[in-house]
C-alpha cells in the first residue's frame, strides 16, 4: 500500500533530484533480479527523492508486462520503505491501464506515463489515454511530454481539473513556448520536471520555468557527482554548473553521441566502467563497444567523479517523508 497521497508524493518529487535505475539482465537476457536488488540498495543508499521502475533508462520498452510488475515488486521490496519508487505504464490504453494496476498491486507510489506506441495522437485521445490511466488507480500520475504524446496547455488543465490523481508534467521536447503556457496555465497544482537526454544540460535554464527538479540518468553510475550537479543547479550556482558541464557532462555526451540508443546504453556502460556489471541492453538497443568503455572509464577518472572518490555533498536537497 502506498505511503504517500498523491499530493505529498508529488510534494517531495519535486525536492529532489529523481533518477531511473537500470534493469540488469542475465547473459540470456532475463531480468536479473538479484542483481537489480543490489544495485537499487546502492541507489537508495545516497539522498536522492525518487526512483523509477521499468522506466526508459531501465529499458520498460523492452519488459513484458509481467517483468514490469516484477522489477516494481522488486524495487519497493528492496527500497520502498527509504525513498518513493514509481513505476512506468505504457504501449497501448488497455496495456497502460495493465500497468498502473499492476504497479498499485506492487505497491508503489506512482506512475510515470509514456507516450502511446507507434500512433499519432491528437489532444481529445491523448486527454482520454491519461484519463482511462488515472481513473484505474490511485496512484500519482505524472504524464511523460515525448515523441507522439505532446499535451496541450488546455488538455494539462482539463486532465488537472478532473483527476485529483495527475500530479505531474515531465518535459523531453524542450520546446519553451510550450512548456511556458503549460506551466502558466496551471501553475501549482502540478509539479514539472525534466526529462530532457542528458537531463543536466538543460537543467538551469529550465529551473527558471519552475522545473525545480529532472531525472538524472548519469545518477546510476555517478550518484555523487550526479546529486552536486543538481545542488548546484538548485542554488542556481552558474559558473559551479558550468565547471561540470566542461569536466565531465559534455565530454560524456560525445561519447553518447556515437551511436543512436546510446542514451540508455551508455549507463549501462558506465556501471561497467566503474565495477558496477549489470549484463547487457536488449535489442534494438546495442552495448557500448570495448573502446566506447574504455573511453568512458579515462573520462570518468579524469574528472574524478568515480563513485567513492571523495565527492562532497553538502546541502543536497533531500526527500521528507511523509507523516
Amino acid at each position: 500500500m502506498a505511503r504517500y497521497t498523491p499530493l505529498e508524493l508529488a510534494d517531495t518529487l519535486k525536492e529532489g533530484l529523481l533518477s531511473f535505475p537500470v534493469t540488469p539482465f542475465d547473459a540470456a537476457l532475463a531480468v536479473d533480479e538479484t542483481a537489480y536488488r543490489t544495485h537499487l540498495a546502492w541507489q537508495a543508499s545516497f539522498p536522492v527523492a525518487g526512483l523509477f521502475a521499468a522506466g526508459g533508462t531501465g529499458e520498460g520498452f523492452s519488459l513484458t508486462p509481467a517483468e514490469a510488475a516484477t522489477v516494481t515488486r522488486a524495487a519497493v521490496e528492496e527500497v520502498g520503505d527509504r525513498v518513493p519508487v514509481l513505476a512506468s505504464a505504457a504501449g497501448s490504453t488497455a496495456q497502460a491501464v495493465q500497468n498502473a494496476r499492476d504497479a498499485e498491486a506492487a505497491g508503489a507510489e506512482g506512475l510515470l506515463l509514456l507516450p502511446p506506441y507507434l500512433t499519432e495522437c491528437d489532444q481529445e485521445g491523448l486527454g482520454a489515454h491519461v484519463a482511462a490511466v488515472c481513473s484505474a488507480t490511485r496512484l500519482g500520475v505524472i504524464v511523460y511530454n515525448r515523441a507522439n504524446a505532446v499535451y496541450s496547455a488546455g488538455t494539462v488543465a482539463r486532465l488537472a481539473q478532473r483527476h485529483p490523481n495527475f500530479i505531474g508534467f515531465k518535459d523531453a521536447i524542450g520546446d519553451i513556448e510550450q512548456l511556458t503556457r503549460v506551466c502558466t496555465r496551471n501553475g501549482d497544482r502540478l509539479f514539472y520536471l525534466g526529462g530532457l537526454p542528458t537531463a543536466e544540460v538543460f537543467a538551469l535554464p529550465l529551473l527558471q520555468l519552475g522545473m525545480s527538479t529532472y531525472s538524472s540518468a548519469m545518477y546510476n553510475f555517478v550518484p555523487e557527482f550526479a546529486l552536486a550537479f543538481y545542488r548546484d543547479v538548485r542554488h542556481q550556482d552558474r559558473a559551479a554548473v558550468t565547471e561540470k558541464l566542461e569536466r565531465f557532462v559534455l565530454p560524456y555526451l560525445e561519447i553518447r553521441n556515437r551511436v543512436k540508443g546510446y542514451g540508455v546504453s551508455i549507463i549501462k556502460g558506465g556501471l561497467a566502467a566503474v565495477g558496477r556489471d549489470v549484463g547487457p541492453v536488449r535489442s534494438p538497443l546495442q552495448d557500448l563497444t570495448e573502446r566506447d568503455i574504455a573511453d568512458l572509464s579515462a573520462l570518468i577518472d579524469a574528472a574524478g567523479v568515480r563513485p567513492g572518490s571523495g565527492a562532497e555533498l553538502p546541502g543536497v536537497p533531500s526527500a521528507a517523508q511523509p507523516a
